[in-house]
């Protein structure tokens, strides 16, 4: 049985879902700003983040794939990259305080992305491979690292190069944070010998995560994400950025966890 706390991150996670895959992604930054505000550990943030992002991504990975415009000549050579170094990111241990430092420089970033409008040119090309193997590594990397898919740096990324529109960058942003957020989901179990993060108060999460990321991208796909809705997830990733910078006692998740203790 849950308490308060956890059915209202519940349903933070539900909104955040369906808010973030109506462009494709999975939602890593929106997950770390509602585990940020609720006050749960670095070490297992992370790990809960990747495992939402992994389940709205796979949604938004179905979804978009029948709009029929994935570029799969930019994604292969992407995710070639950006898998390892995402693997590798995820293997890499940081203190609590650093974690959390740097957690706070990303919020900031994507609620400062979001409230930009999404604009994305019909005229696109092609880029080097060489150009787009190096972006994979940029990117995967600290993705691993932080417990994000990538997607908050990617999207504005393709978009400002021209090397896709928007709708194209929503179809190649989804599978991509699905694919990275198992490579640091993978590189995080192989360093810790499992998955630091309490099953039972996932198990839940995950369920609030389907029903947003389903009932986003079935928006998205069809009509990229309102700048609106946007801007206020934008004003909730500030002020968990904020919080990030302020030191406050972290709580395990299952701690969230009402027991029943006998008499």
């Amino acid at each position: 049985m849950f308490n308060d706390q956890a059915l209202i991150i519940g349903v933070a996670v539900l909104i955040v879902a369906a808010l973030y895959s109506t462009v494709g992604h999975g939602g890593g930054s929106g997950y770390l700003a509602v585990l940020a505000l609720s006050g749960i550990a670095p070490e297992e943030m992370r790990t809960a983040a990747l495992f939402l992002n992994i389940v709205v991504a796979s949604i938004g990975t179905w979804k978009f794939s029948k709009t029929g415009t994935f570029r799969k000549n930019i994604f292969v050579p992407l995710v070639c990259a950006s898998v390892p170094a995402a693997f590798m990111g995820g293997n890499v241990e940081v203190p609590s305080t650093i974690y959390k430092s740097i957690v706070g420089i990303i919020l900031l970033y994507a609620a400062v992305r979001l409230c930009i409008p999404i604009k994305g040119n019909e005229q696109t090309k092609q880029p080097s491979i060489v150009l787009i193997i190096i972006t994979g590594v940029i990117i995967g990397f600290p993705s691993g690292i932080i417990g994000v898919g990538g997607g908050i740096f990617l999207s504005p990324l393709i978009l400002l190069l021209g090397w896709a529109t928007a709708k194209q960058t929503a179809a190649i942003s989804a599978p991509f944070i699905l694919v990275n957020s198992v490579a640091g989901l993978c590189g995080i179990a192989v360093v810790n010998k499992g998955l630091p993060v309490d099953l039972s108060f996932m198990f839940p999460l995950a369920i609030a995560a389907v029903v947003g990321g389903v009932v986003g991208a079935s928006f998205g796909s069809q009509r990229l994400g309102h700048q609106g809705l946007r801007m206020i997830l934008g004003v909730v990733l500030l002020v968990a950025s904020v919080k990030m910078f302020i030191s406050t006692p972290p709580q395990h998740a299952a701690e969230l966890v009402d027991v029943k203790y006998s008499q």
